[in-house]
């Protein structure tokens, strides 16, 4: 018996991924609860995604093209010369950064080691989780190009907002002292210098990043399809189960009480920068308003698992309470700037 027991020990068993699991899960349970709902959510979510198919392979395509051509490093350009343009720099183009969330650990852990103003940094590491390439055409997919584009604007105001709120309190004496105590920092999926080499924008003649644009490739189409798979399959239930006039109640109306709670709802709420927003699609067809879908999906991509671990992993508790704090304020501002506009 104790040797039948240590074979199966040494068996490598195949890991199911969650999302995927989950996906699964729901589904059994819509088929055993409420049949003809399982027809009706089944039906939904592979039209949506069907739908949004052209937008998954363009935000694939490019972001394959991003890691294997190493823009990356041109990234590291941002960080030099005044501290007023490196702020403005790094909230333009956290945005672009093709950074995955382990990436940004060592990468945002040199430049504070060699000085870089931590203000620029905080405008980086607010702008960075806010909006990417993929995540702007997703959004433009799910709630249409002026919803997208507000919210990249959203992301460099938050970033500019940041960097200079950082930089008037550092002027002033405090945070002299962010990092903390360090070890490597890094993951075995990831580069360990995402800022090593030069960019190569003709890729294809390298045949080891043409394997990096196939495999970045794979990667983020599978990525992309499970996360929306499953929040089209959650939209489906939203508008099944959960009346309109609850959302609208809770998060629908004008006035700033609105935009608040949704970024409160939104922090905890947060799935991805990939799946909220079919999710945000569903609330609004529900009641909720532009202001408060603003305000939850900001709220949501700062305070995301990745984008926190990886301030908390690097600074102090008094710069982690300073990005949150800058997050929060920046969700609810982009909130009632959309209302406005």
């Amino acid at each position: 018996m104790s040797t039948l027991i240590a074979r199966l020990n040494r068996l490598t068993w195949p890991q199911i991924d969650r999302v995927w699991l989950t996906f699964a899960l729901i589904l059994l349970l819509i088929a055993a609860f409420d049949q003809p709902q399982f027809a009706v959510s089944t039906g939904f979510t592979f039209d949506a995604v069907m739908a949004t198919l052209p937008y998954i392979l363009f935000a694939v395509l490019l972001i394959a093209g991003l890691n294997a051509t190493g823009a990356a490093s041109v990234i590291s350009s941002v960080f030099e010369g005044r501290e007023i343009r490196m702020i403005v720099l790094a909230a333009l183009f956290g945005g672009l950064a093709p950074f995955c969330s382990c990436e940004v650990i060592p990468f945002i852990a040199a430049l504070l080691a060699v000085g870089t103003p931590l203000s620029a940094v905080m405008a980086f590491w607010l702008a960075s989780p806010l909006i990417d390439p993929p995540s702007l055409i997703i959004t433009a997919s799910a709630l249409g190009w002026d919803f997208a584009i507000a919210k990249a604007v959203a992301a460099v105001g938050i970033g500019l907002m940041g960097g200079f709120v950082t930089k008037w309190i550092v002027d002033a004496g405090g945070l002299s002292n962010p990092l903390k105590p360090q070890t490597k920092a890094g993951c075995g999926s990831c580069r360990t210098d995402p800022l090593s080499g030069q960019a190569v924008w003709r890729f294809w003649n390298d045949p080891a990043r043409v394997a990096t644009f196939r495999s970045s490739g794979l990667h983020n189409l599978g990525f992309l399809l499970k996360w929306l798979a499953l929040a089209y399959l959650l939209e489906s239930l939203l508008i099944a189960y959960i009346p309109a006039e609850t959302i609208a109640g809770i998060v629908g109306g004008e006035g700033l009480m609105p935009i608040i709670l949704s970024a409160l709802i939104g922090a905890p709420a947060y799935l991805n920068a990939y799946a909220a927003p079919p999710l945000v699609a569903g609330l609004m067809d529900q009641g909720m308003t532009i202001s408060a879908a603003m305000a939850f999906l900001v709220a949501g991509s700062v305070s995301s698992i990745p984008a926190m671990t990886a301030v908390f992993a690097l600074v102090r508790a008094q710069v982690f309470a300073l990005y949150v704090m800058l997050g929060f304020t920046g969700a609810v501002l982009s909130g009632i700037m959309a209302g406005l506009l």
